[in-house]
Parts: C-alpha cells; structure tokens; sequence
C-alpha cells in the first residue's frame, strides 16, 4: 500500500506568513485587521496569503459587516496530519524491511 501526502497543502503551509496565519486562527476567527496587527504584514501581502489559504481550502471566510472573519477549517489540517500518521505507521511496520544491493 503507498501512502501519499498532499504536497499542494505542504506548499501552501510551507509558507512562514501562511503558517503564522494558521496558527492565530487555530485560536480564535479573527478579520484581516486583527491578522494585520497580529502578523505585522502589509494589508496587501496578507490578503493575497489568504487567497491562497482560503484557495486551498484550508480557511473559510464569514462577511460581517464591511470586515471579513477568518477562521480555520480543522478536518483540512487533520486530513495532511492523519497522512503523515500513515507515513509513520508504515515506516514502523517496515522497519525491518531491506532492499538487497544488487
């Protein structure tokens, strides 16, 4: 059986901005000015991360207002840790697995 990870959702959280935007919305659904003051980002290089976060589907969007809230979509981030889970699992199980050298 080959386990694969999404490399697509690793790109996209391999970003430091990315990562640090993740992180804040695991704690609580903030709007763009909350992030900007949080990250110390330009309002303009935080809202094209989003894009690509939101793109992803990594986060969803709530209008309220003339702000927009962000907030985290868990079963995204369980989905990539759960491949890694079968990575680790299958390396435990062929530990003692050895190609011979030709």
């Amino acid at each position: 059986m080959m386990t694969s990870v999404d490399t697509d959702l690793i790109r996209v959280l391999g970003d430091p901005l990315r990562l640090q935007i993740v992180t804040l919305l695991a704690r609580e659904t903030l709007c763009t000015t909350h992030l900007v003051e949080e990250t110390g980002a330009k309002q303009t290089n935080l809202s094209n991360h989003l894009k690509v976060l939101r793109e992803a589907g990594v986060v969803e969007t709530e209008p309220c207002g003339r702000f927009t809230y962000y907030r985290l979509k868990p079963d995204v981030i369980e989905q990539l840790a759960g491949q890694f889970a079968a990575l680790a699992a299958a390396a435990r199980a062929n530990a003692d697995t050895k190609r011979a050298c030709p």
